[in-house]
């Protein structure tokens, strides 16, 4: 037999791979030339045995040998359901070399978030938000690389990843612009779709033109690998037979080459005809069957690894297998000699006590798949035991739950919900809806059978509307679903609709829930629900005297408990809406509050009433000019969302309406800066949903206000700012605000036709309040020249609205808008009139705005440097435009400032 030379043995499976490691080569010195420079990304495609796995030995090799650290991680054909394996195993060697106080310095506020989906901590009660611990994770990541430059992560396998792990990969590759890092994924081309291979595309395009494809090796280079592994002698005959064999795959050749050395075949023409028998005992069945050779205690051993997947220990291996530890570690070591098993991957730290993989993934699926369909089932049982006994916990036995099969098992449904619980604690929902659906299929006992139903509706609700309503609905025409845990599935059943753009039927579900119980605390929150729902509908009123029943309801509130305090909220809300007294609608929401706060159990990350409701409770503060309680509502919401980690449509609200708040008080930068913060969370959630239109609304107000006109117009644009419009209520009102877009592009016939549809729509609601829903104002500014008597009326109209509300705010806004439409004297008495009332408004960038119209009526430069000065402290550059040139006309000597004022 020849003697293989280690030089060719080591890098085998690195012929004609020249390009891919200069690249790679390339890469690594890139990253430890500069700590500054920004962050790589690499992906290597290639079906299985092409070569992808050497390639990362050899970055690592090679990252190795210039100092950096390497952490590695590979997904798994059957641990494609284990939420966070993958991330898991890229940070064990950083996680398990820190003390946990370090570990809580270095991830800092994302420690509690991200702690329990990576291990290191026990989850909390409740649901984590999925979008928060993927952000979570890409802090992690991102502090520990900082800390550990020049760092190379590599990934194999990705095809099999876990949806989690590429969740989080999509999001950080996308951060390697400003992280020094360099990150190598390899996967097959095709083998997933769905989400997977959507995540796969999304890495695949930020990765541009450093996408590999890995090809087969061409005859010569077999040739060179074969001469190289067997000897110069092996002719030219054999070589290419070696090459028809194996289609060029390198990892099947270096297998067949191997399997020629041991049987020492000779390497020539005459023995070319026994290469494929023996390609056949190196691969599937004959894998399986050069297996059995070993002995039933080593096939045993080897099944009970591929069943266990990952972590594969000695022990838990002999305790599946039926084994002793002195066998089962004899049996370790005949496979490792036997090239199906080896030692973990070199450097990297097993998430468990394992110290065992296969060789080859290709070995593995060999091995999984010829395991008996009903001896396989009853394995994975038995390895669920093996893994709960370790103290793994039911979360990590739940993919060997799933495959157990179903006979009505009692216990393995609670096992099945409890794993369930644990997978939502860790923000990892379609963990937990497998489990509650293969609980399902037990199937569970009926009187268990309806809170099945409702745990899957409550895992599904965010990621899959449609699935909830049918899951909920199920449940509700069940037994089994009693009391407060019956009236909570309703709410959430409402909500589902709500999401999935049904809100007239989330309206008639809790409708007709409420008529189903007694008068009560059940009753009334349902009762609260409806109106809620009713309340953010934008099209007709959803029930007859909906305001009046409200308000009669409301009047027997004291805010005794949280369903009273809901209804004080929403006549609050509703009062606001339809321009009734503000001192009223705020005594409504004040007496909602405990000691000027939230009561408990009316937070924002409480369950039991959504975000909804709050929002409600803080836009009546804002627009009733009681902007200090919005201001500290709106901040309370983004602390609480931040702290609890909740980074999807709760956070992006959270920054809408904080956005709305500062227009509303005339902090023009930073409103923008909350809003485009919103927008950009919003992408993340998907367009079209009603937060994304109030991120989209409220931008382009401000930067309307800002006199940005041109970037406003992009905006919209680019987000679909335009009809139709969504069916919840959003503020400020989205067709006022995009009649005066096209009012300020010059587009001014649409413009008047937009506003003339909002005051279609907001007649239809009867939204009169004349700030929320300004349409009439800026009408009448249009139509002053076209048609003055009609804009006279609108108007007077909007001034008798005004002072029926009677907020400083929307009298003097009024009266600017009247003043607009006058001429003379008449026209700088209502200009003053609206400056004296906007000076008491805590609405700066509106008394900026009178104070520089008040200026150009009276032509004072007293008044345009005070319109000026405040116009400034706003950030409303077009504003401080037109003051700047009206000084200047009037020959001011040093524009912009007041008299008696100094430069400095």
């Amino acid at each position: 037999m020849t003697k293989v030379r280690p030089a060719a043995a080591a890098s085998a499976s690195l012929w004609e791979r020249e390009r891919e490691v200069a690249a790679i080569a390339e890469a690594v010195e890139t990253l430890c030339a500069d700590r500054s420079s920004s962050g790589h990304l690499l992906v290597l495609r290639g079906e299985a045995g092409f070569g992808k796995t050497a390639l990362l030995a050899e970055t690592r090799r090679i990252a190795e040998s210039r100092g950096c650290a390497v952490w590695s991680a590979r997904g798994g054909e059957t641990l494609r359901s284990v939420p966070f394996n993958v991330v898991r195993q890229l940070l064990q060697p950083a996680l398990l070399s820190l003390h946990p106080e370090e570990a809580r310095e270095y991830l800092g506020d994302w420690y509690d978030i991200a702690g329990p989906a990576l291990g290191i901590l026990e989850p909390g009660e409740g649901h984590a938000d999925p979008q928060g611990v993927c952000d979570g994770l890409v802090a992690a990541v991102t502090r520990l690389a900082r800390r550990d430059y020049p760092l190379v992560l590599l990934i194999d396998d990705a095809h099999w990843a876990d949806q989690e792990t590429l969740r989080w990969l999509v999001a950080f590759v996308e951060r390697l612009d400003e992280l020094s890092v360099l990150v190598v994924v390899a996967r097959r081309p095709g083998e997933v779709k769905g989400d997977a291979a959507r995540h796969l595309d999304a890495i695949g395009l930020a990765a541009g033109r450093a996408v590999t494809s890995l090809s087969a090796l061409t005859p010569p280079a077999v040739a060179g690998l074969t001469r190289a592994t067997l000897g110069p002698h092996a002719d030219a005959a054999f070589c290419r037979e070696v090459w028809a064999v194996t289609d060029g795959n390198p990892y099947e050749t270096v297998e067949l080459l191997a399997k020629v050395r041991d049987s020492e075949l000779e390497a020539s023409e005459s023995s070319a005809g026994e290469l494929r028998a023996l390609n056949r005992a190196a691969r599937g069945g004959g894998l399986v069957d050069r297996l059995e050779k070993l002995g039933v205690d080593a096939t045993k051993f080897a099944m009970a690894a591929a069943i266990l997947g990952a972590d594969i220990s000695v022990d838990q291996a002999a305790l599946l297998a039926g084994l002793g530890r002195d066998d089962a570690a004899r049996c370790a070591e005949l496979l490792r000699n036997a090239r199906i098993l080896t030692g973990s991957v070199p450097g990297a730290v097993p998430a468990g006590d394992g110290d065992l993989e296969f060789v080859h993934p290709l070995i593995a699926s060999a091995v999984y798949d010829s395991i008996p369909g009903g001896l396989r089932t009853a394995m994975h049982g038995i390895a669920a035991q093996v893994v709960t006994d370790a103290g793994k916990g039911l979360a990590a036995a739940s993919r060997h739950l799933l495959q157990v099969h179903a006979e009505g098992d009692e216990e393995l449904v609670e096992q099945l919900r409890e794993a369930a619980r644990e997978h939502l604690a860790v923000g990892a929902p379609d963990a937990a809806r497998r489990c509650l659906e293969r609980a399902l299929s037990e199937p569970p006992a009926p009187e268990v059978h309806a809170h099945v139903l409702y745990e899957l509706g409550c895992a599904t609700l965010l990621t899959a509307p449609a699935r909830t309503i049918e899951h909920l609905r199920t449940a509700l025409g069940m037994p089994g679903l009693d009391g407060p845990e019956r009236v909570d599935a309703v709410y959430r059943l409402s909500q589902a609709l709500l999401h999935n753009d049904q809100l007239e039927e989330a309206v008639r579900t809790v409708e007709a829930e409420a008529a189903r119980h007694a008068p009560g605390p059940a009753r009334l929150r349902l009762q609260a629900v409806q109106f809620m729902w009713e309340g953010v509908h934008a099209g007709e009123a959803t029930t007859p005297r909906r305001s009046e029943r409200l308000a009669e309801l409301a009047a027997t509130c004291t805010g005794r408990d949280n369903a009273e305090r809901a209804l004080l909220i929403l006549r609050g809300f509703d009062a606001m809406t339809h321009g009734e007294n503000a001192e009223e609608v705020a005594e409504f929401c004040d007496r909602a509050l405990v000691n000027g706060g939230l009561a408990p159990g009316l937070g924002w990350t409480d369950q039991e009433w959504g975000i909804e409701l709050l929002m409600m409770l803080a836009s009546s503060y804002a627009y009733t000019d009681r902007l200090d309680r919005a201001d500290a509502l709106f901040n309370e919401a983004l602390r609480a969302y931040t702290s609890a980690g909740w980074s999807g449509g709760h956070l992006a609200l959270a920054h809408a309406y904080l956005g709305l708040g500062l227009r509303r008080r005339g902090r023009l930068k930073e409103a923008e800066e909350s809003l485009r913060e919103s927008l950009r969370v919003a992408e993340r959630v998907g367009r079209g949903l009603p937060l994304y239109w109030s991120a989209t609304c409220n931008l382009i107000d401000t930067l309307l206000a800002r006199g940005h006109v041109a970037e406003a117009w992009e905006t919209a644009e680019q987000y679909g700012f335009a009809p139709p419009y969504p069916s919840t209520i959003v503020l400020p009102d989205p067709r006022s605000v995009r009649g005066r877009l096209l009012l300020a592009v010059g587009r001014t016939k649409d413009g008047i036709n937009e506003l003339e549809a909002a005051e279609k729509a907001a007649a239809v609601r009867g939204h009169l309040n004349p700030v929320m829903v300004p349409w009439a104002v800026e009408l009448a500014r249009a139509l002053a020249t076209e048609d003055p008597a009609r804009a006279n009326r609108l108007v007077s109209e909007a001034r008798r609205q005004a002072e029926r509300f009677g907020t400083d705010t929307a009298i003097g806004e009024a009266l600017r808008c009247a003043a607009a439409l006058e001429t003379g004297q008449r026209a700088v008495r209502l200009a003053q009139q609206a400056v004296t009332f906007l000076e008491s408004s805590p609405c700066q960038y509106e008394h900026a705005a009178a104070r520089v119209e008040y200026g150009l009526l009276s032509r004072s430069v007293t008044e345009l440097g005070r319109g000026l000065s405040l116009a400034r402290s706003c950030g409303a550059d077009g504003l401080v435009d037109q003051a700047q040139q009206a000084l200047r006309g009037m020959g001011a000597p040093q524009v912009g400032l007041v008299p008696g004022q100094t430069r400095r």
